[in-house]
């Protein structure tokens, strides 16, 4: 691993000092927080009328972590102990998840990404790295288009560009999504994981009838994929629900699989694209693959050797 640049160490510093405006509230434990703990610090803060709950946890440079749809901090399990003890993680409950209520706004993806945004500023971080999963991916994306300022490099898991990179039998599945399913739900993880913090659990028809509102609206984000200039990092498991053929299409509009990168790495593009093998879309978020993939990324740090620099011994 190289070493920390003097400038790294001072951000890395800086960040671990970060100026909280919100309201810190008492630290509470949870049965989902499993070997990562208590976060060291949580509170809620309110944006755009919406009060996300968020948490802090570890120190170094900062990290936020945005989960998937039905999920919460927690849903990332040991990674969520891995990332804390490499980063200073921001966790935040999306709109309508854990611990941050519905509100009375419709769940929307680019508008929770522009909430995102001005989250981690009254947090007092200027600028930090972004990992999102599935639902909480889009929201990292437009974040990410929207307030390129604020994201160093962005790593989207498990999550297309547009409605139709789904596979199309899982379109019905999504539209079908509303209220009327909750007590069907009691028993899957879903639910039982949404029990264990959220402060009103009678929330969650309205939960589900919000996001069937939300799947129900056809997308395409190519003009937000095109406003990203940072680093970005792609990944996928190989039997995820996203389409291969949407993934490869992802990964080109990012400038990535166009040609060949040649032996000297000279049209090696700075985006990057992983494909996890032996993972659907329910287990990434959770596989230490995930996290054991961003991270170098993240860091900024590459185990390649040309084939001229392995000759040389350089």
């Amino acid at each position: 691993m190289p070493k920390m640049t003097i400038i790294t160490l001072l951000t890395a510093a800086l960040a671990a000092l970060a100026p909280l405006s919100a309201q810190a509230e008492d630290v509470t434990e949870n049965p989902l927080q499993g070997e990562a703990g208590r976060p060291d610090k949580a509170g809620h803060l309110t944006v755009n009328g919406i009060d996300y709950y968020y948490e802090i946890r570890g120190k170094g440079e900062p990290l936020l972590l945005l989960h998937g749809g039905l999920g919460q901090i927690e849903m990332f399990g040991a990674n969520l102990k891995t990332l804390q003890d490499n980063r200073q993680v921001i966790g935040v409950d999306l709109q309508g998840h854990g611990r941050t209520p519905l509100g009375t706004r419709p769940i929307d993806i680019a508008a929770i990404g522009a909430d995102m945004a001005e989250l981690v500023e009254e947090l007092g971080y200027d600028k930090v790295d972004v990992l999102g999963y599935s639902f909480g991916g889009g929201v990292a994306l437009h974040m990410a288009a929207g307030a390129p300022d604020k994201v160093r490099r962005l790593v989207i898991a498990s999550a297309p560009f547009a409605r139709n990179g789904f596979f199309p039998e899982m379109l019905p599945q999504q539209e079908a999504v509303s209220g009327a399913m909750a007590e069907m739900m009691k028993e899957t993880p879903m639910y039982k994981s949404y029990a264990a913090v959220a402060p009103d659990v009678s929330e969650f028809p309205k939960l589900l009838d919000a996001m069937g509102a939300a799947m129900r609206v056809d997308y395409d984000a190519s003009d937000a994929v095109a406003k990203l200039a940072m680093p970005v990092m792609l990944i996928f498991g190989d039997s995820d629900m996203i389409r291969p053929e949407h993934i490869v299409e992802f990964y080109q509009k990012l400038g990535g699989g166009l040609r060949d990168a040649g032996w000297m790495r000279e049209n090696m593009v700075k985006n990057r694209l992983a494909i996890l093998p032996g993972l659907t879309h329910y287990e990434t978020f959770a596989a230490p693959a995930l996290v054991g993939t961003a991270l170098p990324f993240l860091n900024g740090e590459t185990g390649a050797q040309s084939w001229a620099g392995q000759v040389s011994g350089e």
